[in-house]
């Protein structure tokens, strides 16, 4: 994607005004602007950071040129900065955007896009990066999983029939449509143990045959996980405080769930409450012997703290 222009557009609310001093020399930079003298600009944009260096204004201008002329992180800093105040310019929010998706932080940069859906619903450009964000998230899923295939080669193409499994586990697989090796890294420990018929002995057995070649279940589902995660924590930073976020770090067992709910918590391979609360109420009640009662009491819990499941509206 294009960078935004550096004129400030429309705003997210009212910007104030910066002192006299960094006005003149905004006014300075903009003339080597017209002049198309890009270092003569961020020359003046430096000495207006340094008369008001929290400035959304200065910040934002200087960071469109230092992005331009390769300065990447200095220029992301200062983007982040022109943002913090919740005081943003519209082409704030979306360069900053597209700063993230460069860098792969797709939560981060739907969440800047976010802010300027929330304030012009039909906002043409941010729209359109909007749709471009997800489209390369979904992409970068599957680029995570072709890296997977490329390191292990033709490996993940072998039918799951020319391993050692017994009767009932090749059987289960294929009323799963479980074909491959591949296919098992793409289905979690929940998912098989929700199958009719499909016991902790099979499973046991499937876990031992990936061990050997060095794979497990539900890997190919990691990059998803952690990004439902981070899409999480970052839609709690703005409203948590830092005890709060310090408790997405605690353990699940701090929770004092029932026997049955921690079980169920262990087939999805859920150790955090920060991990817990990426899930939704649809991916817990599809473990196999988790009901309405379980997921009622795991709810209790986090609205105790403040806290609760992902919400599907919120999923992407």
């Amino acid at each position: 994607m294009c960078p935004a222009s550096a004129e400030q557009a429309t705003t997210t609310r009212e910007i104030p005004t910066p002192p006299q001093e960094a006005v003149a020399l905004l006014e300075q930079a903009s003339a080597a602007e017209q002049q198309s003298d890009r270092w003569a600009a961020i020359e003046a944009l430096n000495k207006a950071r340094e008369a008001a260096p929290d400035d959304p204004t200065v910040c934002f201008r200087l960071a469109y040129h230092l992005d331009l002329v390769g300065e990447r992180d200095e220029a992301m800093m200062l983007m982040e900065q022109a943002v913090a105040d919740g005081a943003a310019a519209v082409n704030a929010l979306i360069n900053l955007a597209i700063m993230y998706e460069d860098e792969g932080d797709f939560a981060k940069a739907e969440r800047c896009l976010k802010l300027v859906l929330d304030t012009d619903p039909n906002h043409a450009r941010a729209r359109l990066y909007m749709k471009d964000v997800q489209a390369s998230r979904s992409m970068f899923y599957d680029d995570d999983f072709a890296k997977l295939r490329d390191k292990h080669g033709s490996m993940l193409e072998t039918p799951v029939t020319d391993f050692e499994l017994s009767v009932r586990a090749r059987n289960c697989l294929k009323k799963m449509n479980i074909r491959t090796l591949g296919d098992l890294l793409r289905v979690s420990e929940a998912e098989l143990m929700a199958y009719k018929n499909f016991g902790e002995t099979t499973l046991m057995e499937i876990k031992a045959m990936l061990n050997s070649n060095n794979l497990r279940l539900g890997q190919a589902l990691d990059q998803q996980r952690r990004a439902a995660r981070e899409e999480v924590y970052e839609q709690l930073k703005d409203a948590a405080g830092t005890e709060t976020m310090g408790t997405l770090e605690k353990p699940v067992d701090d929770l004092e769930l029932s026997v049955r709910a921690r079980k169920a918590l262990e087939l999805l391979n859920i150790n955090s409450i920060g991990d817990l609360v990426a899930r939704t109420e649809a991916e817990l009640l599809g473990i196999k012997n988790f009901g309405q009662t379980s997921l009622d009491e795991i709810k209790e819990k986090l609205t105790s703290m403040g806290l609760g499941l992902r919400s599907l509206d919120n999923s992407q």
